[in-house]
C-alpha cells in the first residue's frame, strides 16, 4: 500500500529509516552498487522526499517480522 513519508529517523546503526504517514518505517540505504540513494546522505536530500510514496510491506501484510505465527504445540 502506498504511503507518504512524513520524517525520517536512524536505526540503531545509523542507517536512514524513511517514517511512513501510517507510522510503519522503512530503511532508504545507500548502499551502492546494490541501492544508489545518495540523496538518503543529507538533511536537503532527504527533504527533497518528503511526501514522496513508498510502497509499505506492513499495511500490505507482505512483512514476515509483522506477521504473527502460530508456535507449535509443546
Amino acid at each position: 500500500m502506498l504511503r507518504k513519508i512524513v520524517g525520517y529517523r536512524q536505526d540503531e546503526v545509523g542507517d536512514w529509516v524513511a517514517v511512513l504517514e501510517c507510522g510503519h518505517g522503512q530503511h532508504i540505504r545507500h548502499d551502492p552498487p546494490l541501492t544508489n540513494r545518495p540523496w538518503v546522505l543529507t538533511p536537503e536530500g532527504r527533504a527533497q522526499f518528503i511526501g514522496y510514496s513508498l510502497n509499505c510491506k506492513i499495511c500490505d501484510g507482505d512483512d514476515i517480522r509483522e506477521i504473527a505465527l502460530p508456535f507449535p504445540d509443546a
